[in-house]
């Protein structure tokens, strides 16, 4: 007698962006899903924490309703998983991305890197996710391990660990920080992370992201206490000033 198939992971998405533009190379069609353990203090999408279980979503439904727009993505767009935090959903993740490449889809994965471990099962299925993601979009949100987790609720030492393991295994990555004036800008803290970031041997872009209230009201529907209350945000010189830490180079023109 036949084994039955297990039936598909489900995932539970929070919503999708058909054509986004910041959220890997050239237009992406960008699935957020739902549940985070960080609570970043910054974070502009805080209805994305809690892992609720509305919209259930089979990996081939949420793939069949991303490849609608495949004639947009012409040879550079693609498929990008965000957040919340999408590791949190491995086992969709890793259906929905072995669907992609089976269609030759660009994958990229926008991840905190917050749940990476090396104890089993998340490894083995970490590994496996590996195979069919082109690009891992990753976020250091701050160098200092006890700032960190003061920013977001937990230290950084396994995010690191995820960087030197996608350096190690060739794979592709974006490296992202968000500046917010008077927490995240020290410049010795931006010093360390550059000089971190050129050990790794995939790093294809880093980026500075200017921190903004433009989700404070969703803080106040939810009624959260928002702890960065009249932080401003970071001037163009800050900016660039961070970038410069960074070792981003200008741009033409600029």
């Amino acid at each position: 007698m036949s084994t039955p198939a297990s039936p598909a992971p489900l995932g539970y998405v929070h919503s999708v962006e058909t054509f986004g533009l910041v959220d890997g190379p050239g237009v992406r069609y960008v699935l957020f899903l739902q549940g985070c353990r960080m609570r970043c203090r910054y974070c502009h999408n805080p209805e994305t924490w809690a892992f609720t279980r509305e919209n259930a979503q089979t990996p081939q439904r949420a793939f069949a309703d991303a490849y609608r727009y495949h004639n947009y993505w012409k040879n550079n767009g693609g498929l990008t998983v965000s957040g919340g935090e999408p590791l949190l959903q491995i086992d969709f993740l890793c259906e929905l991305f072995r669907l992609a490449k089976q269609k030759g889809v660009h994958t990229t994965l926008d991840t905190c890197g917050q749940p990476f471990t090396r104890e089993e099962p998340f490894y083995s299925k970490f590994r496996e996710l590996m195979d069919h993601t082109d690009l891992v979009m990753l976020d250091i949100k701050e160098w200092d391990s006890e700032k960190h987790k003061a920013l977001t609720g937990h230290p950084n030492g396994n995010i690191l660990e995820l960087a030197r393991w996608l350096s190690d295994h060739g794979k592709d990555m974006w490296i992202r920080h968000v500046l917010v004036p008077g927490l995240t800008d020290d410049e010795d803290a931006l010093r360390a992370t550059r000089q971190f970031i050129e050990s790794l041997n995939t790093v294809r872009r880093v980026e500075v992201l200017p921190y903004h209230t433009l989700g404070l009201f969703k803080w106040e529907r939810l009624g959260i206490p928002y702890t960065l209350d009249g932080v401003p945000t970071p001037t163009p010189e800050q900016v660039r000033r961070a970038e410069e830490l960074l070792g981003i180079a200008p741009e033409a023109g600029e």
